[in-house]
């Protein structure tokens, strides 16, 4: 439903020379981007549920786990189970954890070594870097290359 939300009417006109002689809509859906950021903010703010314990009803009612916030509405989204923990090894969601996944020092993104190493630190070496530089065009038809090293910082998540 939250991405059905999102969507909007689009129109177009058809007709000779310009005219709107005959026009078609149809619902489009929002951007790609625009409905991934609007379930990221849906989810991090997903109210915490568990099944109620009453004793008359066959099947517990869904409530709040923490009395303190607020019901949620129906656009809300809600769980029972918390997420797993991804920054750890677990076979049974088949996550590989992040012990030993390259990261960027200097990014505040999903690759920054603070948010993907889950605050353990992180591991600095040097390494070579190898790539073609140096690249010249010969006539006909082919490119010559030489290959450069440089060492550079590479980081590891602990």
């Amino acid at each position: 439903m939250a991405v059905y939300n999102q969507a909007h009417v689009a129109c177009k006109c058809h007709g000779v020379s310009g005219s709107c002689s005959l026009k078609t809509c149809w619902l489009q859906l929002a951007d790609f981007r625009q409905v991934g950021e609007f379930l990221k903010e849906k989810y991090d703010s997903a109210a915490a549920m568990q099944i109620g314990r009453k004793v008359f009803i066959r099947y517990g009612k869904l409530e709040l786990k923490d009395k303190r916030f607020n019901n949620p509405t129906p656009e809300d989204m809600v769980y029972i189970d918390p997420s797993p923990d991804y920054c750890l090894r677990n076979e049974t969601t088949g996550s590989l954890g992040t012990h030993g996944r390259y990261c960027n020092k200097t990014s505040e993104g999903m690759d920054g070594c603070e948010l993907m190493c889950c605050g353990r630190g992180y591991d600095q070496f040097k390494t070579y870097k190898h790539e073609r530089c140096h690249c010249k065009f010969h006539w006909c038809c082919y490119v010559k290359c030489k290959r450069c090293s440089t060492l550079v910082d590479q980081f590891v998540c602990k």
